[in-house]
């Protein structure tokens, strides 16, 4: 805009400095461009040294560009998911950009492009007297020029980063500072202008600065670059432009804002204030633009006099292709993408502060390789979308799913039943949260994932030197909880109950894992300590949300005897991890979803830092993933959830109360968790049905279906270790002597040492009525757990007394004399006196405990 109201002093100031300045132009630019002609006069050489303190090297940095994410494809191949950009822009080389293009540019804004050596000395004149009367504010600036003020743009905006309060503001007076032509602030701008511009002809060629200018030039709003310009507003490639294309986007160039066609309702306002150059009117301003190119390229030889009339009577039309950024153009995939977005925006491989960061994931034109795979992901995808809807109840009912692998901790899928969407919504079915993940990597708070939890008591219980074939009371009790330093808390197993009201039983943890019993498995903690139980969930990489500060806390901060069956709200990535730990033979290796970073110059940049660590032994990961094969075996919990294709399984099921559910399975190659249940609230989904399914069984089919996919792509897994002997040992203990004891005692007495006790029939016994005469195994070392038959006396019997060696008569009256009605002598002691007959035994014999009405016979030697 012309300026007003100068006054004399500024007008003189003005002239002074167009004198000097005007020098050094002419001098230096002539000098440069033409040094065959001399240069001489006191003058000049005061302006040629005034000159020389600007500022004379520029080095053009990479221009702002999209970051991309990849996953991987089918083929094994990078498929781009995801761009986040500032400015959208997609550089391209000379050959890739119509010839017609390069002539609409030429043509319009720098004829004598390839003839300057940077500076066009007549238009420049021409402008600086301009500039000084305050007549004109336009630039003259040749394509070198204009190159130079957009990369001078660049690096100033470059150095606003994202997240600055006053950002827009900024971001606007780098465009104010780098075009400012008026006045002798323009003068000085224009001459810095020119002296980079001389500069950058040196070093670099003509094509490689008109390509560079074509690259960073704005096209208006977001669009940057003529590669991007093409596609967005003629859905088209810099290489296919027609004529009138090309005129039109070099009219947008010269004034991005004004001219750009992507405003239906009109890009400007007349002096009225009513909206022009909108869809109404043709695009006036910028039709009568791009004619002047389409002139200015018909004068200068560049098109036919045919093509002339053919693109000047050709309407603006365009043909939007908005650019799509951040995660929601990921579309299956980006609830995946979200994590990874996270990732770039939390971890210093990234920047060391949150706003170089966003400036990296906007800016930098990062190639981001993810581990996502496609082959894996599809089909997880599948399985969770066919079974749960995005909304079923208006109740928060959802589900996720996630594959990662165990050696490395990359993660292979994360799948979501809601559609991503970051605009907050009262539609149930959108959400930005990734459920699979924890707060920091999606802002989801986890899940109750109930008796997966129960991994922690079996390492635990094997880290503390039990056996898996360990015998101990499973059945419901009342039970004295260690919780931490020597604190107790006491727990009713009955209170929490188990599968189908089963009242539990005397087994070994082998099969309280295969039948995830409950009671069984307080059972095993009341042996242990609740914080040390927690204690492994947190080495094995596992974090927990605490509802109260509303952030993510270690699984230690709270021990509570409930923790035992998965209270705790946990994502299904961290269990998935820990499972996947067993699977690698106790090495937890956390997870990560970058493979590669490149940058825009094709180097290799250094990715998040991981680090995979043994945090148990082999020998007790070899033993947890033999307990918890029998889980995936036929008749164990997780069954339905095996796809039974040859590859061996570890996994185990959980459910919290009657909303939430889970199912976590791995192999040597693949682990996968899933999550079913409330996302909000705890309203039941037992027993609800849904496309031929129960709710709490969907679990099973996801997961089955997830972990098939996994298995196919990696080829299945390999056999697991065997277990350790010590863990898998047979324990001996002390079987107590209960004859002689009540059947009241005798059974506490069994109970209390850990034994199951089976009341037998009553047996003859000279012992009183009730009184426990025989135990079946007898006192001394057994199995621990074994069962133990007591019989009581029903006081109708008596003992056999040991007669041998006593005279016949004595032996019949000592047998009478014990209860025994009917005493026989055998026929070995028929002949002789029977004072001369010795007896030898008898039947029953000696110690036998009978009724006293058996018949007794006596034996003679």
């Amino acid at each position: 805009m012309p300026q007003k109201n100068r006054t004399a002093k500024g007008v003189l100031g003005g002239l002074l400095g167009l004198i000097g300045l005007s020098a050094v132009a002419g001098i230096l630019v002539t000098a440069t461009v033409t040094p065959a002609l001399a240069v001489a006069g006191a003058a000049g050489s005061q302006a040629l040294d005034l000159f020389e303190n600007l500022p004379s090297y520029l080095k053009p940095d990479a221009p702002m560009e999209p970051s991309k994410f990849y996953a991987i494809g089918y083929d094994g191949q990078p498929v781009q998911m995801a761009t986040f950009f500032d400015q959208n822009r997609t550089q391209v080389e000379f050959d890739q950009v119509s010839p017609v293009m390069y002539d609409a540019i030429l043509s319009s804004e720098d004829k004598g492009y390839y003839e300057h050596g940077g500076v066009n000395l007549g238009a420049t004149a021409k402008a600086l007297i301009d500039n000084v009367r305050g007549t004109s504010s336009r630039g003259a600036s040749t394509i070198s020029q204009q190159y130079v003020k957009n990369v001078l743009v660049q690096q100033c905006e470059q150095k606003v980063l994202p997240g600055d309060e006053n950002y827009a503001d900024k971001t606007a007076q780098c465009w104010l500072d780098a075009t400012n032509a008026v006045g002798t602030d323009g003068i000085e701008r224009k001459l810095q202008e020119m002296r980079y511009a001389i500069q950058i002809e040196k070093d670099y060629s003509k094509n490689e600065i008109l390509l560079g200018y074509l690259n960073i030039a704005s096209f208006g709003g977001t669009v940057y670059g003529i590669e991007a310009a093409a596609n967005y507003y003629f859905s088209t490639s810099a290489s296919n432009l027609t004529i009138a294309q090309a005129a039109t986007l070099a009219g947008i160039v010269q004034n991005p804002n004004r001219y750009r066609i992507d405003k239906t309702g009109g890009s400007a306002t007349d002096t009225d204030g009513n909206a022009v150059n909108s869809e109404a009117d043709g695009y006036s301003l910028t039709k009568v633009r791009r004619d002047y190119v389409i002139n200015r390229m018909y004068a200068d030889g560049k098109i036919t006099e045919a093509q002339h009339a053919e693109a000047i009577e050709a309407p603006i039309v365009p043909a939007l292709q908005p650019p799509s950024q951040g995660c929601a153009a990921a579309q299956n995939n980006a609830y995946f993408c979200q994590y990874v977005k996270t990732v770039v925006l939390s971890d210093p491989a990234f920047g060391d502060s949150p706003e170089e960061r966003v400036k990296a994931l906007q800016r930098d034109g990062l190639e981001i390789y993810t581990s996502l795979d496609l082959r894996i992901q599809d089909p997880a995808v599948a399985a969770l979308k066919d079974r749960v809807p995005a909304n079923y109840d208006n109740q928060y009912f959802g589900g996720a799913g996630v594959t990662i692998e165990p050696a490395t901790g990359r993660i292979l899928a994360i799948t979501q039943n809601t559609t991503f969407q970051e605009t907050p919504t009262e539609d149930q079915a959108y959400s930005s949260l990734v459920y699979a993940a924890d707060y920091a990597h999606g802002g989801s708070a986890g899940f109750p994932v109930g008796s997966t939890y129960k991994l922690f008591t079996l390492i635990d219980w094997l880290e503390t030197g039990h056996s898996v074939n360990e015998s101990i009371n499973g059945r419901h009790q009342t039970l004295k909880m260690n919780v931490c330093d020597g604190q107790t808390q006491p727990l009713k197993t009955s209170e929490v109950n188990n599968f189908n009201n089963n009242p539990g039983y005397y087994g070994t943890p082998m099969r309280f894992t295969k039948d995830s019993l409950n009671s069984g498995y307080f059972a095993m903690a009341s042996k242990l300590e609740i914080c040390d139980i927690n204690a492994v969930a947190d080495r094995m990489g596992v974090t927990t949300w605490d509802p109260d500060a509303q952030k993510v806390v270690k699984t230690t901060d709270f021990n509570y005897p409930y923790n035992v069956l998965g209270d705790k709200y946990i994502a299904p990535l961290d269990m998935a991890s820990a499972y996947a730990t067993v699977a690698n033979k106790g090495v937890y290796c956390p997870p990560k979803a970058i493979d590669r970073v490149v940058n825009q110059k094709g180097e290799e940049l250094p990715v998040p830092e991981t680090a995979c660590s043994q945090v148990i032994t082999p020998e007790v990961a070899a033993t947890a993933a033999y307990a918890l094969q029998g889980v995936m075996a036929q008749g164990g919990t997780g069954s339905g959830a095996n796809p039974w294709d040859g590859t061996p399984l570890i996994g185990k099921t959980g459910s919290h109360q009657t909303y939430a559910t889970m199912m976590i399975e791995a192999s040597t190659k693949a682990a996968s968790a899933v999550y079913i249940g409330r996302t909000e609230g705890q309203a039941n989904i037992w027993n609800e049905w849904f496309n031929g399914n129960y709710l709490q069984n969907i679990r099973y089919d996801v997961a089955r279906d997830m972990q098939a996919a996994a298995n196919a792509v990696l080829g299945g897994g390999d056999q697991f270790p065997a277990p350790d002997n010590n863990l898998t040992r047979r324990v001996l203990v002390d079987l107590p002597n209960v004859v002689g004891q009540s059947v009241a005692d005798a059974t506490s007495t069994l109970e209390g040492a850990g034994f199951s006790v089976n009341v037998g029939a009553p047996v003859d016994s000279d012992a009183a009525e009730g009184i426990v005469a025989t135990q079946d195994p007898g006192a001394g070392q057994v199995s621990s757990g074994t069962t133990v038959t007591i019989s009581p006396s029903n006081g109708q019997g008596a003992t056999v007394p040991d007669v041998s060696g006593k005279p016949l008569a004595d032996a019949v009256e000592a047998l009478k004399a014990a209860g025994f009605t009917s005493v026989t002598p055998h026929a070995s002691c028929a002949a002789g006196d029977d004072d001369d007959k010795t007896v030898n035994s008898t039947t029953p014999a000696a110690g036998t405990a009978t009724k006293k009405s058996t018949a007794v016979t006596v034996k003679c030697s």
